[in-house]
């Protein structure tokens, strides 16, 4: 799946969710996922909250394949900034 499907993807899912902050999901060399206003895109902006992950980590992850505390520990994906945009994903993930 390529960011741009996970970015639609993601999007989606916002539409019937209400996600509060921006969060960027920074895949390094893939590029970027960014979610802000309720929506997704793959055009890198400051956020409140930055997941550095690989983008094969972010696909297990938004299908619940990879655990979020699970991935912090194991070094899978390092969070930065505000904790609080980052525990709200849960939500998003439900």
């Amino acid at each position: 799946m390529t960011l741009g499907e996970i970015a639609d993807r993601i999007s989606r899912a916002l539409a019937e969710k209400t996600f509060n902050g921006s969060l960027k999901f920074d895949c390094g060399e893939e590029g970027v996922i960014v979610l802000s206003e309720n929506s997704a895109t793959t055009q890198d902006q400051d956020t409140d909250c930055t997941i550095k992950i690989s983008q094969d980590n972010l696909s297990k992850l938004l299908t619940g394949k990879l655990n979020p505390m699970t991935g912090v520990m194991m070094g899978k994906l390092k969070v930065s900034g505000d904790m609080g945009v980052a525990l709200g994903l849960s939500k998003l993930l439900a």
